[in-house]
């Protein structure tokens, strides 16, 4: 009789120090691998932008990598990356963006192009909520805290939102059906992330310009103001009134025609000698 031990099953404190034992890197690269590939496919489904989705999910990574010791104490580390995820999917400035405005190729399956195109036309918060609830599979509470509503209001954008979905789509009535078919369409588009290790490398190459782009900043104003301090006066100068037309003044006279004294002067002047006495002491008669 062979007889085989199986090895005992780990406890609560060593799965705790194995955890424990993980480096930052190694425990981020773990979060990542696990949530990733399904969080980009979640994404697609509230943009429709296969690149859009890939970016959202790497930005909200590198968030947490950034803010990891706060996220590694998380209750819910992949709720937090989630939240963030779709918060920079549905950003309003992606419009904007040259590179966001034309519209991406729509899936190959009709029935799929369907959907998307019924889930786009859904108002943001209800889009979100229906794929959260329906398509991740959170409760009602999870998916209120996650979309920042009350139960009651994530009830009613739940309940909006399937009725337009099943308005369009009369066989997507069903919550298991619809739930199926987000599924499917999810995991029909071979969207994928970058790996972890880019992740990271990016956001630290990212930090490390910011560090550098904040450092530059504060020499220029500190350069700045030591130049303003250098060519300031150094005592108040008043400013020189702005030119005014002079009132008042009498217009110059004209020469007109000379009377007959002033004609009889000139004659004598002609014919008195051009020096001498007399020219400067002239006759008074």
């Amino acid at each position: 009789m062979v007889t085989t031990t199986q090895s005992p099953e780990p406890t609560v404190p060593q799965q705790c120090s194995e955890l424990v034992s993980l480096t930052p890197a190694q425990a981020f690269d773990a979060l990542y691998a696990f949530c990733a590939p399904a969080l980009v496919r979640q994404t697609y489904l509230l943009t429709g932008r296969r690149e859009l989705a890939r970016e959202s999910v790497e930005q909200a990574f590198q968030l947490a990598w950034q803010r990891w010791p706060e996220v590694a104490r998380d209750r819910d580390p992949a709720g937090w990356v989630r939240a963030v995820a779709y918060d920079c999917a549905l950003s309003p400035w992606h419009r904007f963006r040259p590179r966001y405005r034309s519209p991406e190729p729509p899936p190959a399956d009709p029935a799929h192009r369907e959907l998307l195109h019924t889930l786009l036309g859904l108002p943001a918060p209800y889009r979100r909520t229906l794929v959260l609830y329906d398509g991740v599979g959170l409760d009602l509470p999870e998916t209120a805290a996650e979309t920042e509503a009350s139960t009651p209001a994530a009830a009613n954008r739940l309940t909006h939102a399937r009725e337009a979905v099943a308005a369009r789509l009369p066989e997507l009535a069903d919550p298991a059906e619809l739930h199926r078919r987000l599924r499917e369409l999810a995991s029909a588009e071979h969207v994928r992330a970058a790996g972890p290790t880019l992740v990271r490398t990016g956001c630290e190459r990212r930090n490390v310009f910011w560090t550098r782009a904040a450092i530059a900043f504060t020499v220029t104003i500190i350069g700045a103001t030591a130049l303003t301090l250098r060519t300031a006066p150094t005592r108040y100068e008043a400013p020189v009134a702005p030119a005014q037309a002079v009132q008042g003044v009498p217009p110059p006279a004209g020469l007109g025609p000379l009377s007959r004294a002033e004609l009889a002067l000139r004659a004598k002047l002609h014919r008195s000698e051009a020096s001498g006495p007399e020219r400067v002491f002239p006759q008074t008669r």
